[in-house]
C-alpha cells in the first residue's frame, strides 16, 4: 500500500525499508530519496506516513516519537486512540486507503479527530484527498469502512475473474472477455456516481421484469451473494490484526 499511495501522490518521497532495497527502488520510481532508518525521514519529512505492520506501532514510535513533527497511520486495527497514546505529543492522523489510490481512483477514509492546529488538519487531509474520494467517519467505524472499501479492490477483482470464466465457458475468448467485464465494472461505477449512488435505480433500470436481468439476478440472489459479503465482512472483522 505505500507503494500505491506514493504511485499516487506522484512525488518525490523519502522513505526507509527494511529491506533497502525496496526502498531504493520506490524512490527510483518517484522520485526522492531512500534513507537508511525510520528516524532520518523523520528528521526531514513533514509528515510521517506510517505503513508497517500493526503489532510494530510501539516498536516504531519509540524510534520516530521524538523527531517526527505529525504521523499518518494507515495501520489496519490501531485505533486513534492508540496512536496517540503512542505518539503523545504529536500530531496524528488516521487513515484506511484502497488499492486504487495508484491511480487516484480509490477511497479513502480518515479517521474523525482535530489536532490543536487546524492549518495541518486541513494540510493533512487535503495530501489524502488527492488520491480519491475522502470519507471521514467517527474512529469507531473505520475498521467497518476498511472491510468494505480496502479488502473491496480483491473482491471486485475476484467477482472480475468470475465473470469471465464464465464467458469463457461459454465460448468467449479471455482477453475479449475481460475487456468486455472490466470496461462494464468501470463505466458502472461512473455512472453509480453520477446518479447519486442510487444502486437500486440503476438495477431496476438494467432489469426487464421477467428478462434476461433478472434471471440472472435470480440466479445470484439463490446463491448468496449477498449472504456472501455480509460474511466477508464479518470476516474481516472477526480477524483480528
Amino acid at each position: 500500500m505505500a507503494r500505491a499511495l506514493a504511485r499516487g501522490w506522484a512525488e518525490p518521497v523519502l522513505c526507509a525499508d527494511p529491506l533497502p532495497g525496496r526502498a531504493a527502488e520506490l524512490a527510483s520510481e518517484v522520485g526522492g530519496e531512500a534513507l537508511d532508518s525510520n528516524r532520518a525521514v523523520a528528521e526531514r519529512a513533514d509528515v510521517v506516513v506510517l505503513c508497517h505492520k500493526p503489532a510494530q506501532l510501539r516498536e516504531v514510535a519509540d524510534e520516530l516519537a521524538h523527531d517526527a513533527r505529525a504521523v499518518a497511520s494507515i495501520l489496519a486495527g490501531v485505533s486513534l486512540t492508540d496512536l496517540r497514546a503512542a505518539y503523545p505529543d504529536r500530531p496524528t492522523y488516521r487513515f484506511i486507503p484502497s488499492l486504487p489510490v495508484e491511480v487516484r481512483e480509490g477511497a479513502v477514509v480518515q479517521a474523525a479527530g482535530a489536532t490543536n492546529d487546524a492549518t495541518l488538519d486541513a494540510s493533512v487531509s487535503e495530501l489524502f484527498s488527492e488520491l480519491g474520494t475522502l470519507v471521514v467517519l467517527d474512529d469507531s467505524l473505520v475498521d467497518v469502512a476498511m472491510g468494505l472499501m480496502s479488502c473491496a479492490p480483491a473482491y471486485v477483482a475476484l467477482v472480475a475473474e468470475a465473470q469471465i470464466e464464465a464467458g469463457v465457458r461459454r465460448g468467449i475468448p479471455a482477453a475479449e472477455g475481460a475487456e468486455l467485464v472490466v470496461q462494464t465494472l468501470a463505466g458502472t461505477a461512473e455512472l453509480l456516481r453520477r446518479r447519486g449512488y442510487d444502486t437500486v435505480a440503476v438495477r431496476r433500470e438494467v432489469t426487464s421484469p421477467g428478462g434476461v436481468t433478472a434471471r440472472g439476478i435470480a440466479a445470484l440472489e439463490r446463491a448468496g451473494l449477498r449472504t456472501a459479503f455480509s460474511d466477508a465482512l464479518d470476516a474481516v472483522l472477526g480477524g483480528g490484526r
